[in-house]
C-alpha cells in the first residue's frame, strides 16, 4: 500500500451534517477496501481561485491516507461523480 493525500473541495452551500456524510463516505471507502486514513484535516470555507460551477468559495477538505494504486483511483473516480463534490486532487506521498 501507498501513501496518499487527497484535497477535495465540497459545495459550501450544504449544512455541516450533509458535509459529514460526504467526508464519512471517502473515509468509509477507504476503509473498506484495506487501508487506513491517517487523518482529515476541515479547512473550512476558502475562496476558490475562479468560480467552479457558479460558485465563489468552497469547503475544503484534506485526508491522508494508505491504499493500494487501484482502489485510490477508483477514490479519485468516486469524487468525479459524487454530487457537490466541486473538485480533487490525490497526490501520492514519498
Amino acid at each position: 500500500m501507498a501513501k496518499y493525500e487527497v484535497l477535495y473541495v465540497i459545495s459550501p452551500e450544504l449544512n455541516d451534517e450533509e458535509k459529514d456524510a460526504i467526508i464519512d463516505k471517502f473515509k468509509s471507502y477507504v476503509e473498506t477496501n484495506g487501508g487506513t486514513v491517517a487523518g482529515i484535516d476541515k479547512w473550512g470555507v476558502k475562496p476558490l481561485a475562479y468560480p467552479i460551477k457558479f460558485k465563489k468559495e468552497g469547503y475544503y477538505v484534506l485526508m491522508n491516507y494508505e491504499l493500494g494504486k487501484e482502489e485510490s483511483i477508483a477514490l479519485g473516480k468516486l469524487m468525479l461523480i459524487t454530487e457537490n463534490v466541486l473538485r480533487h486532487i490525490i497526490v501520492a506521498k514519498d
